[in-house]
């Protein structure tokens, strides 16, 4: 897939973020998740922290400040608007051609910018689903978006369960939507009750 397939959709995938994020209410945020560390708080804290800052950090290589990583972003009442804003940063660092070239340090690795920027979209949607069902909502894709991140699940899904992000994959019928095929080979079960 090109640059000029991806970012487009790696924008899409903000946006759903984004519109998940304006749909909590201060009163889920001590409600358990299907991500069973993590109660609504820590699971929106990590999501803001890695798919917003991380997304431009990413982007421009450069690292996330410490401060960040101990921040409650759940603790200002106007959390969304500054994630969404944040999420609008990150999808405009990667407009630049400039992010797509070479490799990106993770941290011990380096990958491919377009793989990191794949893996992104990911996380978008991954933890988009799981504050959006805490917080009952739902999780709307396009089918393009819905059939990348299910690519984008099976090539990162043995690295994923070997340390722990993913659970055993959940079956579901052959012709489920795109999405729920994704949410199914992570390990989420998109038709328990939440």
């Amino acid at each position: 897939m090109s640059v000029s397939e991806l970012h487009p959709m790696l924008a899409e995938a903000a946006a759903e973020a984004a519109r998940i994020a304006r749909g909590v209410r201060p009163e889920q945020l001590g409600e358990p998740t299907p991500c069973t560390e993590f109660d609504a708080r820590a699971l929106v804290n990590h999501w803001v922290l890695y798919t917003s800052h991380g997304l431009e950090h990413r982007a421009r290589r450069t690292e996330l400040p410490g401060e960040l990583t101990a921040r409650d972003f759940t603790a200002d009442a106007d959390w969304a608007e500054a994630y969404a804003a944040q999420l609008d940063r990150g999808v405009a660092a990667w407009a630049d051609p400039a992010a797509w070239a070479g490799e990106v340090d993770l941290g011990g690795m380096t990958v491919p910018a377009g793989s990191v920027a794949r893996m992104l979209v990911m996380e978008l949607l991954l933890h988009g689903w799981d504050v959006a069902r805490t917080t009952g909502q739902r999780v709307a894709v396009s089918e393009e978006l819905g059939a990348l991140l299910l690519a984008v699940v099976e090539e990162n899904v043995e690295l994923f369960r070997q340390y722990g992000g993913f659970a055993d994959p959940v079956a579901v019928p052959a012709d489920a939507p795109v999405l729920d095929r994704a949410l199914a080979a992570s390990g989420r079960d998109p038709y328990r009750a939440a």
